[in-house]
């Protein structure tokens, strides 16, 4: 099994070259302007997707648009078991996609659909839905399940969900990640938003977290119910208003478990994960970057803790 995941190996190590880092994320939000730090990103790796004189939306929507290139062409490298878990990694693309194409039913689409490729699941049929109903009927026939609604809120939700599903069934490393993502998604949902999980979201919420999670009535409780492979990603978080701290911290717990997972010379899914994980957090923090540049610039210790 090792020599087929040989080639995939060295390239996702070999994409890790395509990440800013820490130094110059920092120096894109310390900009002295948002078109100061377009042009900072127009020479980076990140420029593949970028539009002339884009705002801020399309700017970032560029730096997504990268990492799910990177992400295809790592996916070109493996073996089918790994084209697999990538699949299930980058479902937040076709989520995004499908979410679009929902909030499109009621006005014209605002941005062209992510180029999935050969990591999309059911978008070339979900793509020809003309209705939110024939839509949710695609999603149902397919890994995704029935969102148990057709409106944008409670698909987006149950997407979510789902996707963090799949990746805890089927990339192992990934998966307490996938449990936590479905924690801070359902704290959001249930004590912040104000909505009750639906249908087919608490279902799988019940499955990543538990019955007692998902049938929690107060935030403590919440916490409390949680399997230890999620709990930590809440941990010393008190109210629900603390939770964009946890959210924060999330992606600072993935980017150091995915440097330790890239660690060795070994041959498989663990750092082709990590490689996914380092790379999806360079992306999050380029991304924060460009917002802090927009709005002002970031002071020198607030671009500091993007490091």
């Amino acid at each position: 099994m090792a020599a087929g995941w040989v080639g995939g190996v060295t390239r996702a190590r070999g994409l890790l070259s395509r990440c800013l880092g820490h130094r110059e994320a920092g120096e894109l939000a310390a900009a002295d302007s948002f078109t100061e730090a377009v042009r900072r990103l127009a020479g980076t790796p990140y420029r593949r997707f970028l539009p002339p004189d884009p705002d801020l939306a399309e700017a970032q929507r560029a730096v997504s648009a990268t990492l799910l290139w990177h992400l295809r062409v790592l996916a070109g490298w493996l073996p089918r078991s790994g084209a697999h878990a990538m699949r299930a990694l980058a479902a937040g693309f076709e989520s995004a996609n499908i979410e679009d194409l929902l909030r499109s039913f009621g006005g014209p689409a605002q941005r062209r659909p992510y180029a999935l490729g050969a990591l999309a699941t059911a978008w070339r049929r979900a793509a020809h839905a003309r209705t939110p109903e024939e839509l949710r009927a695609a999603l149902a026939a397919s890994a995704w399940g029935d969102p148990g609604g057709a409106d944008p809120a409670t698909a987006a939700v149950a997407l979510r969900l789902s996707a963090a599903h799949r990746v805890a069934e089927t990339v192992p490393p990934a998966r307490q990640w996938a449990q936590g993502r479905a924690a801070l998604l359902m704290a959001r949902t249930v004590f912040v938003v104000g909505r009750p999980l639906p249908g087919n979201a608490g279902r799988q919420a019940a499955r990543l977290l538990g019955p007692g999670a998902v049938a929690a009535a107060s935030f403590e409780e919440f916490r409390r119910a949680l399997p230890a492979d999620a709990r930590w990603a809440l941990d010393g978080v008190e109210t629900p208003g603390d939770l964009w701290q946890a959210e924060t911290r999330w992606w600072t717990v993935v980017d150091r478990e995915g440097r330790d997972l890239l660690r060795g010379a070994q041959y498989g899914l663990a750092p082709v994960v990590g490689a996914v994980a380092v790379l999806s957090v360079d992306a999050w923090r380029v991304r924060a970057a460009l917002e802090l540049a927009a709005h002002g610039g970031a002071t020198p210790e607030v671009a500091d803790a993007l490091g």
